[in-house]
């Protein structure tokens, strides 16, 4: 047998906080990693990935316990380990006043590559990224999507024994995540590289050979996808929508019935859940008015949910922060509060965003989808009146942009896609800040803090730095409601947080949508984009397409069946190469 790549057994490792005291991230922890194959390791928010991803590479030490990475002893000869893995986390450090060259140059300087070693190396590297056109480009001037795949090469100007990949894919579009995986997987089939990744992404875990499951700094489970998914066997379904039903009220009503439903999510128009062990189906129908429901085969993604859920203390997290107090008042009228006319945005020379048009609803849920650098964060900052358009129209709330940009504003509410509060302060105070800077009176901002904090499940007195990342999301949220918007912006608010966190914002943002409130965001989650009344798909700032999920997906070339990341996909090639044959003619 093969000595294991990575052996762990009873590894711990604890923080000191300030609030809570010490706090295990990594606790009693035992695993063995197999040489050669691709390895996953997932797990929510909090689970401690990273932590324990970082005494992989020899940053941390273990408190305890007995951990060795390619038979070395991490504890007693860190740098040894160190010199032969290649360690790639969340946020790589490119440098981007520096070219592409220039990055891997340095990156080969800093690992000690051979001057003679390093045409080919390189040579390899820009063949596998697609990236040989573009070594004179400035990395700051990359889309997220190449930054990403830059970032993975300058890992890998030298020939690892083991690469360690921490979220490689998070805020990347579909196109950039399956470029970023065929290099990896590449790697694992021509060079025989051992690698272990961590990932939100499920359907990334499913092209895994080994999978471990993580909870509270233990692993719940562990084994290959196939034997993972067979926790789920016989209780995977999918709920038909009828005609009239927004998918994604059916799944608010099936994931408000935990006593039958493990989990629920959209899928092509319906909705696919997970029946509790020992339930039937025919009860499910009954509840939700007879509708009719189908077996299906179950997915990794049921088992991970399905292993979530049982070891929850209270209630599910999709019963968090799911009925949020009064935020507007009308309902759904149709009426358009968006109107976007002949949109253009240019810098310099550059088009970034060339005569979009659309308009957006009251009360709709409303997507704006794309691969990184199509124009879409740009067209979101001029809706949000952060960003002057070149020219054209555009009313936000019944207010011109060009000419009444902060009353439109102070109608909007905004969450970002990284944490923007302030973390030196509690989470009272980074509501009382913002709900000043809106206005709100000392009574009305009471209130509202009140209102807020028990909707989303806060501590008022947690200081909002130290929160993990669901809850400085939760946080967010709250700081973009807390003035009862008409419309909220919402860009990329999931990225980087996993399924069962996704579930309990969206069923926030459904409740938020049927009370009236209007709902504009951005995701690279193509599952996210089922929960939208529409979506638009945006690249090279033209606009591809604008209408339902299922006319999206069967602009793509089918009946309306195929899944969203499939279409999503098939239009941007499809555009793509028009456009390319377009400048060849």
């Amino acid at each position: 047998m093969t000595a294991p790549t990575v052996e762990a057994r009873e590894v711990r490792k604890s923080f000191d906080d300030a609030d809570t005291g010490t706090v295990a991230a990594v606790d009693g922890l035992s695993l063995s990693v197999r040489k050669g194959q691709l390895t996953a390791l997932v797990g929510p928010d909090g689970a401690g990935k990273t932590t324990l991803m970082r005494m992989f590479a020899g940053l941390m030490t273990p408190d305890g316990g007995a951990l060795s990475v390619l038979g070395i002893d991490v504890a007693r000869d860190p740098q040894q380990v160190q010199d032969r893995i290649s360690y790639m986390p969340q946020r790589f450090g490119l440098y981007e006043d520096l070219s592409v060259q220039e990055n891997l140059d340095l990156y080969a300087d800093l690992h000690g590559v051979p001057m003679d070693a390093r045409r080919d190396r390189f040579a390899r590297m820009l063949e596998m990224t697609d990236m040989a056109r573009f070594t004179d480009r400035p990395a700051g001037k990359l889309s997220g999507g190449m930054k990403q795949k830059l970032g993975l090469a300058c890992t890998l100007v030298r020939s690892p024994d083991l690469l360690l990949l921490d979220e490689p894919s998070v805020g990347v579009d579909p196109l950039s995540r399956r470029d970023l995986w065929r290099i990896v997987q590449q790697l694992v089939d021509d060079e025989g590289l051992s690698v272990i990744v961590s990932t939100s992404y499920m359907d990334e875990a499913e092209r895994c050979a080994q999978v471990f499951v993580m909870h509270r700094g233990k692993v719940l489970a562990e084994g290959t996808p196939d034997a993972l998914r067979e926790r789920a066997h016989g209780l995977t379904y999918t709920a038909l929508t009828p005609p009239g039903v927004a998918a994604r009220d059916l799944q608010a009503r099936l994931i408000d019935a935990p006593h039958l439903v493990i989990d629920a999510v959209p899928q092509g128009g319906n909705v696919r859940y997970i029946l509790q062990p020992d339930e039937k189906a025919e009860e499910v129908a009954a509840l939700t008015g007879e509708i009719t429901t189908e077996p299906r085969p179950e997915e990794l993604e049921d088992a991970f949910m399905m292993l979530l859920r049982q070891q929850e203390d209270e209630a599910p997290a999709s019963a968090a922060a799911t009925r949020p107090a009064a935020v507007v008042e009308g309902t759904a009228d149709g009426k358009p509060v968006i109107v976007v006319r002949d949109l253009v945005r240019k810098f310099g020379d550059f088009t970034a965003v060339a005569s979009t048009s659309f308009e957006v609803r009251r009360g709709e849920i409303f997507g704006l989808l794309g691969p990184n650098g199509a124009g879409k964060t740009t067209t979101f900052r001029m809706l949000c009146g952060l960003l002057p358009a070149t020219s054209g129209q555009l009313d936000v709330a019944g207010r011109d942009l060009r000419t009444a940009r902060a009353q439109a504003r102070a109608r909007i509410g905004y969450v970002a896609q990284k944490f923007a509060l302030y973390g030196t302060l509690n989470v009272r105070e980074n509501l009382q800040f913002y709900g000043r800077a809106y206005g709100l009176g000392r009574r009305a901002l009471r209130d509202r803090i009140d209102e807020m904090t028990e909707q989303f499940s806060l501590d008022p007195e947690a200081q909002s730095g130290l929160l993990p990342g669901g809850f400085k999301q939760r946080l967010s949220m709250a700081a973009g409601l807390i003035h009862q918007p008409e419309i909220l912006f919402l860009d990329e608010p999931t990225s980087g947080i996993d399924p069962l966190a996704r579930r309990a914002f969206w069923r926030t943002i459904t409740a938020l949508a049927q009370g009236g409130v209007t709902i504009i965001i951005t995701t690279h989650f193509m599952e996210e984009a089922e929960y939208c009344d529409r979506i638009a798909i945006q690249d090279a700032g033209e606009m591809l397409a604008l209408g339902t999920p299922r006319e999206v997906r069967e602009l793509a070339g089918t009946d309306g069946a195929r899944d969203m990341n499939s279409a999503f996909i098939a239009v941007v090639e499809d555009a793509r190469a028009r456009r390319s044959r377009a400048e060849a003619a």
